[in-house]
């Protein structure tokens, strides 16, 4: 499953264009502190009618995803900076973008999949594009690029009914019954992960250093039994395993999108030891971007909640992003989807609000 779509949950499709919104009455000084925690988002398309929907509702900072011609597995500089121009209309940075592959999706579908099914010469093709994407994110000032290192994508076995009307996203490792089997990646077991991941890092992280682009990667969603599967051990759906995968390369260029939903989902008991995961990867300065969702449950039995009703405290989890000193962006993710709410656009309103709050009475007791 592409993470992107499915957060974006079709995107702004079902958006009714309203009147225009004047440039000069949105503008770029209405972005937040530099050095504060942001709101932010990353969901698509970046064009003007999800411009202005997020712009509505105070959203400054994004992860953009640039028009890309033809089918290049990078964007150019000029695309880049067309994204970042119509983007600052409505006051809104680009504090983020990612390539059109190393996504959150399951093999079998997965168009470009060389890299994470270490086929070479492709894989090095892939590669070659990816050191020229980020050349080309720092010619146009993007500071970083988010990406995944997956072969299951996001694995969940159904939904649970919500408050209201929405529903959740729902995890149950004892009801997943795979099919097929085996993926067409076959058995993967931890040693050729970790091949596959750190063959990737030590020809990328190397370009991100020269031209200081952050690279920041998802934790592999949720994370599975050690035995895998589908036949697959998924070494960056476990805390030690983020662990070493920091540690492959000593960089500051090189960290994780740290998705605090997702890293919830690796743990027994989370409402209690998020925090020092937190504070793990944020004094090492690990955290370049977060996913700040909510989940009730543990790992293998758990769903994706609104922020303000899981077992994580928020409240206590933005201090400890503040005590650690943490910068940037805290987005929305995998918001409970409606029969009302097709595009999940009032679900993310709804967190973006809550997020927005949050910040603000954070900073205002500083």
């Amino acid at each position: 499953m592409n993470r992107r779509r499915f957060i974006a949950a079709g995107g702004a499709v079902g958006l009714v264009t309203a009147r225009g919104v004047a440039p000069e009455s949105v503008s770029a000084a209405t972005a937040e502190e530099p050095g504060r925690m942001k709101l932010g988002d990353q969901t698509a398309p970046t064009n003007d009618v999800h411009l202005k929907y997020l712009a509505r509702y105070g959203v400054r900072n994004i992860c953009g995803y640039p028009q890309i011609e033809g089918d290049r597995l990078y964007a150019t500089v000029d695309e880049l900076k067309r994204m970042i121009d119509m983007a600052g209309k409505y006051g809104i940075s680009i504090d983020c973008t990612a390539p059109p592959f190393l996504e959150s999706t399951h093999i079998d579908v997965e168009k470009h999949p060389a890299v994470m099914l270490a086929q070479s010469p492709q894989r090095d093709r892939d590669i070659e594009a990816l050191q020229t994407f980020i050349r080309n994110c720092a010619q146009a000032g993007i500071p970083s690029i988010k990406y995944n290192m997956s072969i299951l994508g996001i694995l969940r076995t159904g939904w649970t009914p919500g408050r209201g009307d929405a529903e959740y996203h729902t995890w149950k490792l004892a009801e997943a019954h795979p099919e097929p089997p085996l993926t067409r990646a076959g058995s993967v077991d931890a040693d050729a992960f970790w091949e596959r991941i750190t063959y990737f890092l030590d020809r990328v992280i190397p370009v991100a250093n020269e031209y200081k682009i952050r690279m920041a990667c998802h934790p592999q969603d949720p994370g599975v039994p050690p035995e895998g599967y589908q036949g697959v051990n998924r070494v960056l759906g476990a805390i030690d395993g983020l662990k070493k995968f920091i540690a492959i390369q000593e960089s500051p260029w090189h960290g994780l999108n740290f998705c605090q939903g997702t890293i919830s989902e690796d743990l027994q008991n989370p409402g209690v030891e998020i925090f020092d995961v937190i504070r793990y990867f944020g004094t090492r300065k690990k955290i370049f971007n977060v996913h700040f969702r909510n989940i009730r449950g543990h790992r293998d039995d758990f769903m994706e909640v609104f922020p303000d009703e899981g077992d994580i405290d928020f409240v206590k989890a933005l201090k400890v992003y503040k005590e650690v000193g943490y910068p940037y962006m805290l987005m929305p993710d995998h918001v409970p989807l409606a029969e009302a709410d097709k595009d999940s656009l009032q679900s993310f309103a709804f967190c973006y609000g809550y997020i927005r709050g949050l910040i603000q009475s954070l900073n205002s007791t500083a």
